[in-house]
């Protein structure tokens, strides 16, 4: 018998942390990279997710992978899965 369950995979980005705005909250900044398409110049383009921290752990400027979640709340649908490199003081 085959077993017909679907995986749900989450999406997950590589950002900068651009702001710490509540207790276990970031602001991540993820830049993207694209050609345009007429005039075939590389353009970067940046959005900006809220993210749920749940160690508190990070401050501005730590490069961090956010992955997709359930809604925690009116803006947060991302969780902050690992740190990947430390901002420099």
């Amino acid at each position: 018998m085959e077993d017909n369950t679907i995986v749900k995979t989450q999406r997950t980005f590589t950002g900068k942390v651009s702001s710490v705005s509540g207790e276990k909250s970031v602001l991540v900044e993820v830049a993207r990279r694209f050609q345009h398409a007429r005039y075939h110049k590389v353009i970067t383009r940046k959005t900006r997710y809220m993210a749920h921290d749940e160690s508190s752990s990070c401050a501005v400027g730590d490069v961090v992978e956010i992955e997709e979640c359930r809604p925690l709340s009116a803006r947060k649908r991302w969780r902050v899965v690992r740190t990947l490199t430390k901002a420099a003081i």
